[in-house]
């Protein structure tokens, strides 16, 4: 069974996207911010990494970067709302990062799951 990660301050968020990848069939794990996602990294294996781009303690590109640079082959979903300047300018430099795909906030749950079958390569 595939592993995942899944790092954002938003209880409520990371509450869906954790049962929405459970319902999918993956294991999960979650932080709340980019420095615990990290620990956990370092202490467990996991698959995919989705991350929320704009949190407390330890933003989304800086936990990108240190992924790319140290466990290359992790699949990386890099995740936002934005916050003041718009998921227009996160996106695209998160997937110049390192991040495999991107996803503005509100998404449909169902298409995140089918991109993290994808990197995945699930059926």
């Amino acid at each position: 069974m595939r592993n995942i990660l899944i790092i954002d301050d938003d209880e409520q968020m990371r509450n869906l996207l954790c049962r929405a990848m459970e319902y999918a069939g993956f294991e999960v794990e979650a932080a709340a911010d980019g420095r615990k996602g990290l620990r956990l990294f370092e202490e467990n294996s996991y698959d995919l990494v989705i991350t929320d781009l704009i949190m407390p303690e330890q933003e989304g590109m800086e936990t990108i970067t240190f992924l790319r640079k140290n466990h290359p082959d992790v699949k990386i979903i890099a995740i936002s709302g934005g916050g003041r300047i718009g998921p227009e300018t996160y996106l695209p430099a998160a997937l110049e990062l390192g991040a495999n795909a991107a996803f503005a906030k509100p998404f449909p749950i169902d298409e995140l799951i089918n991109t993290v079958k994808e990197l995945l390569n699930v059926t």
